[in-house]
């Protein structure tokens, strides 16, 4: 009952007209940025981070939940439509949505993906709000081996299973965890890797490297692309959304699998939602195969439905664990911890207990964005496909001076700009070789709960390392580290040996 009446209270905050008004404009904006293939939700929030300072926090979180949640909304809207998703969780749904689309069943298939995504976003949110107390309680139980052991879960999971390559994922997370350490040590007054710049003793700006890299880095690297990439912006003509009774009974079971897939990789950081899409996309596949007669491959309702709901439940459980651990399990989630730390909050038992206006205002508004969502979706997805006419070069370059306005606006300095370039290439450079962007992001946000915790833990324990392995807590972080990269190998092994559709 204290958990519905402290909703209940989050739905009075976040139900005022101004609350209200940013939760529409972050679905609309995540909306747009999703269908827009190359912008993902990342990058919008990203960009929006030095926007907002001047805003409320809680008005700036639920603008930033609009945009996470409407990126995920918009990217398949794309995916059926140009079979060119807006985000790589789509990319799943391409597969049976797209073959749904040229059938002449674009409408189906845009309802599906609409219906889908909101029950998955619905049910996490639900899961949300009656399990964060209960992640709460057990976050109080961390001490610094604990944050320690949580942190390196984070890094190598998500460096180990994100890229393709290891060594790649691993570099980009060394990148990150380098960028944290330049500047003036707070604890022994060192200085590192300033190379004698004073603009460096204070480090290195996270809002600077996350619009660097994420905004940036991503026009560069279309802008290296511009006239090598074909493309076909024939939309084709969807009518209205809808589902005959037969086609929801049929998706309807999808829905409810994908759900289940995706809520458990809401807490574990392996990049997002792009996993769990594949793997119910797999499950129904090879469901299919049992039937008298298969229809993957010809444009299967569940193909499509599955990937939706399960990618859309990933992203509600990602906000419970990010707001009750500080665990961030993809690269818009940690720009959102970061975020966090801009407004000088920290995740965990004190933020729900010293601003619990802020947590359920939040926590309501994503039931809010849910609804909203679905309204701004399921009948105005073929409005939304004429966003792609905007001519790149427009597109971009406001994007790049977006870039400029934001970095300039939050320290005045010309310093910050040079930076800004600087490791806008690299971002760009990363994506030309295909090194991840999620391993760098989340280095460079936990690197200093890492690097505390782990002097914390060392001092109290007068330099006995066997103290970071001493408590139950750490060994069960430990033991789902090694299952995770063991599941990773087993799964890289497999795509080696097996040739599958």
């Amino acid at each position: 009952m204290e958990t519905l009446d402290l909703l209940m209270q989050g739905f009075a905050g976040a139900l005022t007209p101004m609350n209200l008004m940013w939760v529409v404009i972050g679905c609309l904006l995540g909306t747009a940025v999703g269908v827009l293939p190359g912008l993902g939700s990342s990058m919008a929030v990203a960009l929006l981070l030095p926007m907002t300072f001047a805003l409320d926090p809680t008005a700036a979180f639920i603008l930033f939940a609009g945009v996470y949640f409407g990126g995920l909304f918009g990217d398949s809207t794309m995916a059926i439509l140009l079979n060119t998703p807006g985000q790589a969780s789509a990319i799943a749904s391409t597969f049976e949505g797209h073959r749904m689309a040229n059938a002449g069943r674009a409408p189906q298939a845009l309802a599906t993906a609409a219906i889908g995504a909101f029950i998955g976003g619905m049910i996490s949110s639900v899961l949300v709000v009656f399990v964060s107390p209960s992640l709460v309680e057990f976050s109080s139980m961390f001490g610094p081996e604990e944050f320690f052991a949580l942190a390196m879960f984070a890094f190598i999971a998500t460096a180990s299973v994100v890229s393709d390559n290891v060594l790649k994922g691993l570099a980009s997370l060394v990148l990150g965890l380098g960028i944290t350490v330049v500047g003036v040590d707070s604890v022994s007054g060192v200085e590192r890797f300033t190379l004698g710049l004073p603009e460096l003793f204070e480090g290195i700006s996270l809002v600077t490297v996350t619009v660097a890299v994420l905004a940036l880095g991503e026009v560069l690297y279309i802008a290296s692309r511009v006239r090598r990439d074909r493309e076909d912006l024939q939309v084709r003509k969807a009518g209205r959304g809808f589902l005959s009774r037969q086609e929801f009974l049929e998706a309807a079971p999808a829905w409810g699998r994908g759900t289940v897939i995706g809520l458990p990789f809401g807490v574990i950081p392996a990049g997002g939602a792009e996993i769990p899409t594949f793997i119910s996309y797999d499950v129904e596949r090879r469901l299919d195969r049992r039937r008298k007669k298969p229809k993957f491959g010809t444009g299967a309702i569940r193909g499509l439905a599955a990937p939706e709901a399960a990618g859309n439940a990933t992203t509600g459980m990602a906000m419970g664990a990010l707001l009750a651990l500080g665990l961030p399990i993809s690269a818009t989630a940690a720009i959102m911890l970061a975020a966090l730390q801009q407004y000088g909050l920290q995740p965990g038992p004190l933020l729900f207990e010293q601003s619990a206006d802020l947590v359920w205002a939040l926590l309501a508004s994503f039931f809010i964005a849910m609804v909203v969502l679905l309204a701004i979706n399921l009948p105005f997805a073929q409005l939304w496909s004429k966003l792609l006419l905007i001519p790149k070069h427009y597109l971009y370059g406001g994007i790049t001076l977006f870039c400029g306005l934001g970095i300039y606006a939050t320290a005045a300095s010309v310093f910050d700009l040079v930076l800004l370039l600087i490791i806008g290439i690299i971002g760009f450079v990363m994506r030309r070789y295909d090194y991840p962007l999620a391993p760098l992001m989340i280095g460079m946000v936990l690197g200093p709960l890492a690097e505390t915790s782990l002097r914390d833990a060392l001092l109290a324990s007068v330099g006995d390392p066997v103290t970071l392995v001493t408590g139950w807590i750490t060994w069960v972080i430990y033991a789902l580290l090694l299952l995770v990269v063991g599941a990773s190998a087993w799964g890289a092994l497999r795509k080696r040996t097996q040739r599958d559709v």
